[in-house]
């Protein structure tokens, strides 16, 4: 009987792999700072929405009770029962928790209106940039850590 010789076509050598795998770990390294970038792009996105959404909520409460809400909680769900002044169903309770998409949601009264701010929960990780709006819906950003403001520069909707 004779013994069939191995085909040497039939599989990868150990240096066809180290290659291949090498290449993969190259692409990997341009990659993932992108899909980070992307992901706080993304999270920054949501939470402009956010404000936006809580604009929407602030003109209905507005309609239905005369006067803005000073917290997030009066514009969420009810804990039990009906809708009422403290709690109008007008967000999501996400939304209404504070925290969503990475960042810290503020609601407080001023004489003329409302404010809003969100921050980053941790900074450079959840987002890159912070974001104050109030009762004129402007959105305004800033580039860094501390909180923006009504005098920081407005979002235009690009990076």
């Amino acid at each position: 009987m004779q013994r069939k010789k191995r085909d040497r076509g039939a599989g990868f050598s150990l240096v066809e792999l180290l290659v291949v795998i090498a290449i993969i770990l190259i692409v990997l390294t341009f990659a993932i700072p992108n899909f980070h970038t992307a992901q706080e792009a993304a999270h920054e996105t949501a939470v402009v929405q956010a404000i936006h959404t809580l604009h929407a909520a602030q003109t209905q409460y507005m309609s239905q009770f005369g006067a803005y809400a000073t917290s997030l909680a009066q514009l969420g769900p009810p804990a039990s029962g009906g809708p009422n002044s403290r709690a109008a169903d007008l967000i999501s309770a996400a939304l209404a928790s504070g925290q969503k998409n990475g960042y810290l949601f503020t609601l407080t009264a001023t004489p003329n209106g409302y404010n809003i701010n969100a921050n980053p929960k941790v900074y450079n990780s959840t987002g890159r940039r912070t974001f104050f709006s109030d009762q004129s819906t402007i959105v305004h950003q800033n580039w860094g850590q501390e909180p923006a403001t009504a005098s920081s520069p407005e979002f235009n909707g690009g990076g």
